[in-house]
């Protein structure tokens, strides 16, 4: 979490709900809100000329969102929805930027977030230029594992094979077939349509 949601509501911050497939904000729009995640998911995504949607990210509770476009002042430069009914802590732009400048260490909370997003954003970059579906999935699962604890154990993914098709920009019948053949190959366990890595 990125601000403490008693710091939130301390400085005016709102709590509001969303529902499933509702949007939070459209691409091209001007910032205006911080927003932070209670409950519920919220995915960030783009989509082509043809229709054909590319996620660039899902965020959960806790995280935080939006910050780059809101930091530079810059229209967001893609559309977030809600995955689920969801609660979301809305802050004024301008009282997030007070926020900043009165605790320094949310500024290196956000310093440390926004280094993290653009190292993932280059790993994910460098894996959608290989060709190859499997080596795309593979180094997804990867760095979602490694941010999380489940470094030592199998993880639960909690994602569809559309969300992964939409994460990694391939098309879903490809990540079915290609999560299908590294089953055959044990890189990735298949239980009951469940996907663990």
């Amino acid at each position: 979490m990125l601000i403490d949601t008693d710091l939130l509501i301390t400085w005016g911050g709102k709590s509001k709900k969303f529902k499933k497939h509702d949007f939070i904000f459209l691409e091209d729009e001007e910032p205006k809100w911080f927003y932070q995640i209670l409950t519920g998911r919220v995915r960030m995504f783009n989509t082509s000329p043809e229709g054909k949607e590319f996620t660039q990210g899902i965020f959960s509770p806790g995280d935080s969102y939006g910050e780059p476009a809101l930091l530079i002042q810059q229209p967001y430069p893609a559309t977030a929805e809600a995955m689920e009914d969801s609660i979301i802590q809305m802050l004024p732009k301008e009282t997030f930027f007070r926020i900043l400048k009165e605790y320094p260490e949310t500024q290196d909370q956000l310093l440390c977030l926004m280094a993290k997003r653009i190292y993932n954003k280059s790993i994910s970059s460098r894996s959608i230029v290989n060709c190859k579906p499997e080596t795309r999935i593979i180094q997804f699962l990867a760095n979602l594992k490694s941010s999380t604890q489940c470094k030592n154990q199998k993880l639960l993914i909690p994602f569809t094979r559309q969300e992964i098709a939409n994460l990694t920009g391939l098309r879903v019948e490809t990540v079915i077939r290609t999560l299908t053949k590294m089953a055959d190959k044990k890189e990735v366990e298949i239980i009951n349509h469940k996907l663990y890595y």
